[in-house]
């Protein structure tokens, strides 16, 4: 009995770090079978160290993490800058995929201001399929998918078939965390879903506003070296301080055309305000 105790306080500290996971997940991480580990978390339960939620890990995510509108009105400022060097990356005639997440609808608010048309644009974010289906020129597809109304969100084993459908010219993609070793999320239904539309789009750039930096996310979903685009609203110096490894020869600054553009150096400026990796 003590290799069962032992297991099933390693499950209660899983859980205790990651709030919800799902059973295939704690299967994987205690290498145990889906019946072994439901009748750990039925006796956690019984013992009242842990908490049992209806709907599975989407739901609890959708309830306990703060809501699209409650995350839309932070960082507004970067996150406009970034969707004004966005917007620069969309052509005519191309397939391009929206992420789910505030900075991806402020890329979406800049396109409707000045809309690059015609395109297709797939998204999971419903305020952003909204927005784009009345201009004149894009057609608009959602995935199918669960619906999380609170995180305005579709996500699950249907929009992960639904995405097969299509290949994107280029995917513009949220997170919630870059550390040194690469990009993080706060779920692991969007880490998956993220993976199939890399493996489905030709290219891809990551939208991060400066409070992603160092932040703790329990999803790792990509190293760096496989990072292909990166737009941010940090300074240089704060991503090589923090050790974020960016390589010279695909980096790209596209200074917001408001400001005055700093004289040319080869070494990075902390005025450039967004930064392409």
């Amino acid at each position: 009995m003590h290799i069962v105790h032992a297991r099933r306080a390693k499950l209660a500290a899983l859980l205790e770090q990651h709030r919800f996971l799902p059973v295939k997940e704690l299967c994987k991480r205690l290498e145990i079978s889906e019946a072994t580990a439901r009748r750990d978390l039925a006796a956690l339960v019984e013992e009242k160290k842990i908490t049992r939620t209806f709907g599975g890990a989407l739901k609890e995510f959708n309830d306990r993490f703060p809501s699209f509108r409650e995350r839309q009105s932070q960082f507004s400022r970067g996150k406009a800058r970034i969707a004004q060097t966005a917007l620069s990356l969309i052509e005519q005639g191309k397939t391009y995929f929206f992420d789910s997440g505030t900075t991806i609808h402020s890329i979406a608010k800049a396109f409707c201001e000045a809309p690059v048309t015609p395109v297709k644009i797939v998204t999971s974010n419903l305020p952003v399929g909204e927005m784009l289906a009345v201009l004149p020129g894009v057609e608009v597809f959602l995935l199918a998918g669960q619906l999380l109304h609170l995180q305005s969100t579709l996500l699950g084993q249907t929009a992960l078939r639904s995405l097969e459908f299509w290949h994107f010219d280029r995917a513009f993609l949220s997170a919630e965390a870059m550390t040194t070793s690469g990009i993080w999320n706060s779920q692991l239904a969007i880490v998956e879903q993220q993976k199939v539309v890399l493996r489905r789009s030709s290219r891809h750039v990551f939208c991060l506003d400066g409070s992603k930096l160092e932040r703790q996310a329990p999803h790792f979903l990509i190293g760096w070296d496989e990072v292909e685009s990166l737009i941010t609203d940090l300074p240089l110096k704060k991503l090589f301080a923090a050790g974020i490894p960016l390589d010279p020869s695909r980096y790209l600054d596209l200074a917001d055309p408001s400001e005055e553009r700093p004289a040319e150096s080869s070494s990075p400026s902390d005025e450039m305000p967004v930064h392409i990796l």
